[in-house]
């Protein structure tokens, strides 16, 4: 028999809190490319510069282990 919640409080899943920080960071970097132009992304094993105009500029090779996914925008 499943445990019934007490409390009112809604339930955050981590689906939910997932969707939330990947919309926010989409939401930044659309911002943020509107102000400033560029945004600094990592890609395929890089730190890159990624331009209005769809230009890339590579800056850094990242050494981290192959099974590692990072996803910052």
């Amino acid at each position: 028999m499943a445990k019934k919640r007490s409390n009112k409080q809604p339930y955050l899943t981590k689906r939910i809190l997932v969707s939330a920080a990947r919309s926010g960071i989409r939401k930044a970097a659309k911002e943020t490319m509107e102000i400033m132009g560029f945004v600094v992304i990592v890609k395929d094993g890089w730190v890159v510069k990624k331009y209005r105009d769809g230009k890339i500029e590579k800056l850094e090779r990242l050494e981290s282990p192959e099974n590692t996914r990072l996803v910052l925008d």
